[in-house]
């Protein structure tokens, strides 16, 4: 169990540093910048690799609405939910820290750019209200959620999921950052929140609790759409 636990701490490390990483460092970058597409891929990305390394050990959730989710569909224990989101929790945390101590280097940094940290209203890159927000959000992860429970089906090609969960989060990112900076995931979420403060705190609230809701669902639904569970 703590080998699963300390491989659910490292792989949600990666994505944060990865995903939000390339936001905030390389995203306006004087000629070379990745911009939104480079983002969501970079996010993507992080999936992917982890995915196959660690996937053989945890299963490679690095997020807590994955969890609950495959939990919801019954592919999950329970007694395993809360430790896999703490540690999930922890390594975005973490992840988020590590990324402010490389950003820090840089002449004119602030935290109040924001360190990639998700939003709505005016904290949204695009301006968009808290029931759009929410609507992205529940939406995405439901989606999301989907892809997982299908790819990692026992019917399923066991190799190819890494890949298919990895663009599917690639093709989340390209449909919402601008809606919300993309969340999908409350530990992705919380570790840039934590060191911001102010109002990424404020506003966290909606990326634990949409998130969750659309992972919940998504668990029931395909749970019935594909009983044939082992």
């Amino acid at each position: 169990m703590l080998k699963k636990l300390v491989a659910e701490f490292v792989g949600t490390f990666w994505l944060v540093l990865g995903g939000c990483g390339s936001a905030v460092l390389a995203a306006a970058f004087p000629d070379v910048g990745i911009g939104l597409l480079g983002v969501a891929f970079a996010f993507g990305l992080t999936v992917v690799t982890m995915a196959y390394a660690i996937g053989h050990i945890s299963g490679c959730h690095l997020n807590p609405a994955v969890t609950v989710g495959l939990w919801a569909g019954g592919r999950f224990p329970s007694a395993e939910v809360i430790p896999y989101i703490i540690f999930q929790v922890l390594g975005g945390i973490f992840g988020a820290y590590v990324l402010y101590l490389i950003a820090s280097g840089q002449p004119g940094f602030s935290l109040a750019g924001g360190l990639a940290s998700n939003g709505y209203g005016d904290h949204s890159p695009g301006g968009y209200d808290l029931l759009s927000g929410f609507i992205t959000e529940v939406v995405m992860t439901f989606m999301f959620l989907i892809v997982i429970l299908g790819a990692t089906h026992k019917l399923a090609t066991p190799a190819m999921a890494g890949l298919a969960i990895g663009l599917a989060l690639t093709l989340i990112h390209l449909i919402s950052i601008p809606v919300t900076n993309t969340s999908v995931n409350p530990a992705r979420s919380t570790g840039p929140a934590v060191w911001v403060g102010d109002w990424a705190m404020s506003q966290l609230w909606l990326f634990w609790v949409a998130p969750l809701i659309g992972a919940i669902i998504a668990g029931g639904f395909y749970r019935w759409l594909s009983p044939d569970e082992e």
